[in-house]
């Protein structure tokens, strides 16, 4: 069963919401040592990219400074180019890029008549 736009936006919630937990628990020191939380880190930010994928272009409209196609592109890099992850990089959008996604998400949330 396709999953509708709302049931996207709430993937995209969860998954930062697991992010932010995360970055609360352990430091960046221990999460760059650690694989598991590592992956971790890169399957919930592949799991926003792949959400906002499916938004729809009217919600996209409504947040025109938030990068779409550099949250989508984010995925790309995460499942083919695996193998050279900038850690640092994806700290940076963890810690920096998340908070301001997730605004924007709360606002799209509020405005959605699903």
């Amino acid at each position: 069963m396709k999953a509708a736009p709302i049931d996207r936006l709430n993937h995209a919630f969860e998954a930062i919401a697991e992010i932010e937990m995360l970055l609360d628990q352990h430091s960046y020191e221990q999460i760059k040592k650690s694989s598991l939380m590592r992956a971790a880190l890169e399957r919930f930010l592949e799991i926003i990219s792949e959400a906002s994928r499916h938004f729809p272009d009217p919600w996209k409209a409504a947040e025109p400074t938030t990068p779409w196609r550099e949250i989508a592109a984010l995925g790309n890099v995460i499942r083919h180019a695996y193998d050279g992850i900038d850690f640092e990089r994806l700290w940076l959008v963890a810690n920096d890029d998340l908070p301001i996604l997730k605004l924007a998400l709360l606002r799209l949330q509020s405005q959605s008549p699903e």
